[in-house]
């Protein structure tokens, strides 16, 4: 089954050139100045109060559980042998203790003697433990020997060392709360609960390891928007004196792994600052409020220490819309984004604090935090251009011993569509496949390799039958002939019966050119293309196979888009009609209403049809005009498995206005 990405226009991303240094945190909490460390080791090391009043407690329990027991504690046996004996005398009974007095001081029995040691003689006095069922014969065994007259204290200083254990226990219990209750009375102190709703903020100092605007490859507008907040940091007074006002916040929008996080980092390292990094998931507890209290304990913490950067990656996670979604709301979270609203408006002229937040998701954020006087500046993060993925490739293979066939040039031009995160797992996956095989060096063909894994995936242990295999190469070459044959399309890389991934087998085309728009024409060869597999089969099979799903949902979508999205349809004319796009919400449009009647539904639905009709029709008079090219096609993946482009154009022949081909794909190329 093939894996064909529509190639639709998206922004160009800046790369993300991540270096190579390990964080460098340091709590949020650690707030004393090196002036007053000193100070505060004093203040810690005070032992309170209360610490001692609850060690005198438990001494004094102690001492009265023992109270009584005085002299050596023998063994109930010895004691019984010395009754028996008439060695005994002034017996003090203490619940299940006994306490008495020698008559003459008996030798050390063996139990109490240690081996190779004298033995300690005893003393006058001695006590022991008392089994329970002992009680009747004791008394029995006393009177035998004449003592009829003995102390019984049980039940007065039983009882006095009950109440005095369980008053001990009562007012250590409460101690220990009172104790914490008055730490916790501050939120910002340091007892067990105000450190539940510190803020988990990660600090990075100025003296800690810096990432500049040098460690980051292309970015060139973003960094040059930036450049003015590192200005306002370093000198406000020249943005002050004429009477403007640099942004409070600094919204960073742009795909995964294109460098937002980096850049605020770098930003930082520009200003000289304190910066402070927090994910926007670390506010959010299952205890409504625990979130605002750390966004008041972190944004205190920025006055303090101002000028200075806070960051707030993920924003998206406490920023969205409130009120939003199936059910309602999330209190927590609201409560949350409402707390940083207050802070922000909190900021005054004087106040060098900069927010600099990043997000992918910048369509569900509430609108009161990205207007303006919150997050005044909003800074998109392209996809890298050519220039920035060489920078990008530059910086990751700095450790990376590469052999002199590997052109980082060539590997550039070939990734359109890449981000920095994107190339950065090249080099590193280039680098495993060349320490796999052995190599002291990283060469082009690992690149090679490394490219293939991580676009198709990893190779399956499977076996395809034979009809399996002819079947799936009759439509990989479908794929390829319909994509070589069609001027518009992106030309072929490599096509593969190979099974990797989810996939059995991929037809890779690689982009010649770096597009941010798409026309009609395009959309239309692409859809030919899509459908090209199955028209294969219907043609050489006379049936349809499964291998076709990916791509009917991939081509059923872009027709959809062509429909009511773009205005692409004579028959629906210059309209769009969209639903429950402006609020991806969980259950959103379970209450919203559509914008169109059921008789507009039913056409736009026609009209998909129609064009989907239309792109299988031609796809299978491309393959019926060039069926003898098809067969060859077929014929050399059942034999070799794997076509490259030089391969194809020797069965195909020149396709018109080609240019060679270099050996890289790219991510919007998987077949």
């Amino acid at each position: 089954m093939n894996d064909i990405k529509p190639d639709e226009p998206s922004p160009p991303k800046g790369p993300d050139v991540r270096d190579q240094q390990g964080p460098l945190p340091s709590k949020l909490n650690k707030r004393s100045s090196p002036s007053n460390e000193s100070a505060n080791q004093g203040r810690r090391q005070k032992v309170p109060w209360s610490l001692i009043l609850m060690v005198g407690i438990a001494v004094l329990i102690i001492w009265a559980a023992n109270n009584g027991r005085k002299g050596d504690r023998v063994d109930y046996g010895f004691f019984w042998q010395q009754l028996e004996a008439d060695n005994v005398t002034e017996v003090v009974l203490d619940g299940n203790y006994l306490s008495g007095t020698w008559k003459d001081i008996p030798p050390t029995p063996e139990s109490m003697q240690i081996e190779g040691k004298e033995p300690v003689e005893l003393q006058e006095e001695f006590h022991t433990q008392i089994p329970h069922f002992e009680s009747d014969r004791l008394l029995v065994a006393l009177g035998e020997a004449g003592i009829t007259e003995y102390e019984d204290v049980t039940t007065q200083l039983s009882l006095s060392t009950q109440m005095l254990i369980m008053l001990g226990g009562t007012m250590l219990v409460m101690l220990f709360f009172l104790s914490m209750m008055r730490r916790s009375s501050d939120p910002m102190s340091s007892g067990m609960f105000g450190s539940f709703v510190k803020s988990p903020a990660r600090e990075f100092r100025p003296s800690d390891k810096q990432t500049t605007f040098d460690d980051v490859a292309g970015m060139e507008n973003p960094k040059t928007e930036l450049q003015e907040v590192v200005e306002f940091l370093k000198n406000p007074a020249k943005f002050q004196r004429l009477g403007a006002q640099i942004p409070k916040g600094v919204l960073l929008m742009g795909s995964p792994g294109t460098g937002k996080t980096l850049l605020a980092r770098a930003t930082a390292g520009e200003a000289e600052v304190p910066f402070y990094s927090i994910n926007g998931s670390e506010f959010i507890q299952m205890f409504v409020g625990v979130g605002a209290s750390r966004v008041r304990d972190l944004f205190r913490t920025a006055k303090e220490h101002a000028p200075c950067i806070v960051f707030i990656d993920e924003i998206d996670a406490v920023g969205r819309m409130r009120g939003a979604g199936y059910g309602g709301g999330h209190d927590e979270r609201e409560q949350t984004l409402n707390q940083i609203l207050s802070e922000m408006d909190g900021f005054t002229q004087t106040d060098a604090v900069i927010v600099i937040a990043a997000t992918n998701r910048p369509d569900v954020l509430d609108k009161a935090l990205t207007r303006p006087g919150r997050f005044d500046r909003h800074i998109v993060v392209d996809l890298p251009s050519k220039e920035g993925r060489l920078g990008i490739l530059k910086v990751h293979s700095r450790k990376v011993p590469l052999a002199d066939d590997v052109n980082l040039e060539r590997i550039a031009a070939s990734t359109i569509g890449y981000s920095g995160a994107d190339l950065k797992n090249l080099v590193n996956e280039a680098a495993l496949h060349a320490t796999r095989t052995s190599k002291n060096k990283v060469t082009m063909s690992d690149f090679e390799a490394a490219a293939d894994r991580v676009l198709m995936g990893i190779k399956r242990e499977e076996i395809l039958s034979d009809k399996e295999k002819r079947m799936t190469a009759y439509h990989e070459a479908g794929h390829t002939l319909v994509a070589w044959v069609l001027p518009e399309l992106d030309p072929v890389h490599k096509v593969t019966i190979v099974p990797r991934g989810r996939a059995l087998g991929v037809t890779q085309l690689r982009p010649d050119e770096e597009r941010h728009s798409i026309g009609e024409q395009r959309l239309h060869q692409q859809l030919a293309m899509m459908l090209g597999g199955r028209a294969a089969e219907k043609l050489v099979f006379d049936e349809y196979t499964a291998n076709a799903s990916d791509d009917l949902k991939r081509a059923t979508d872009i027709s959809r888009k062509m429909v009511s999205h773009w205005g692409m349809s004579e028959t629906i004319g210059p309209a769009a009609f969209r639903h429950a796009e402006d609020d991806p919400f969980l259950g959103k449009e379970m209450h919203e209403m559509r914008t169109y009647s059921d008789a507009t539904a039913h056409l736009v639905d026609q009209e998909i049809q129609r064009v989907l009709f239309a792109a299988a029709d031609r796809a299978m008079q491309i393959l019926q005009e060039h069926r003898e090219k098809l067969d060859r096609i077929s014929e050399a993946l059942i034999e070799q498995e794997i076509i490259d482009s030089d391969e194809l154009q020797k069965i195909l022949g020149p396709r018109p206005g080609s240019d060679p081909v270099p050996p890289m794909g790219s991510p919007d190329e998987n077949a």
